[in-house]
């Protein structure tokens, strides 16, 4: 049985409100990791709702001796790689509409940067596949090699030495 199938009582009321206090000081997360892997709106705020949905379904299984920004980067970077394959694959089999349909979508959540070496560094950061992507994502945030890796999974070594590839690709790209 799920937690939402269960009667309100006061164990789960406590895990409600406690989830969304931590939430609500994390929120931010969930915002930059849905604005790293989608770039429409409407996208955005589908990622950003199945985050939550999935982070409140694993809450139950929650380790408070670990940091809640890890555990929620790891699920929310999982959601938005999820999509991402996922749209890839529907991308492939649908038809393209009129590009002028774009210019009507308010896009107003998302950042305009003006700056040149940010659009290029966006730029780069949209072509990367997912786990390139979590990566630079991470390392902008200035998160420690550690966490990044706990986050994805992968050895520090891993990290460090994809994060100075990644680098000086960035460094040609904008160059």
């Amino acid at each position: 049985m799920k937690l939402q199938d269960l009667p309100l009582t006061m164990d789960t009321a406590t895990l409600q409100h406690r989830f969304q206090t931590l939430l609500e000081q994390h929120r931010k997360i969930v915002f930059k990791v849905a604005n790293t892997y989608c770039r429409h709106g409407e996208d955005r705020r589908d990622v950003s709702q199945e985050i939550c949905a999935q982070l409140w379904k694993a809450f139950p299984d929650y380790d408070e001796q670990r940091a809640f920004s890890t555990w929620m980067y790891r699920i929310a970077l999982n959601v938005a790689i999820s999509f991402v394959r996922s749209n890839i694959q529907r991308e492939r089999h649908a038809i393209e509409l009129d590009e002028s349909i774009d210019i009507a979508i308010d896009d107003s959540t998302r950042v305009h940067e003006t700056d040149e070496n940010v659009r290029a560094l966006q730029a780069f950061i949209e072509q990367q596949d997912p786990l390139h992507r979590a990566l630079l994502l991470l390392y902008l945030e200035e998160r420690s090699y550690r966490n990044i890796a706990e986050i994805l999974g992968i050895s520090e070594t891993n990290v460090a030495t994809k994060i100075n590839r990644l680098k000086q690709r960035i460094r040609e790209h904008i160059a």
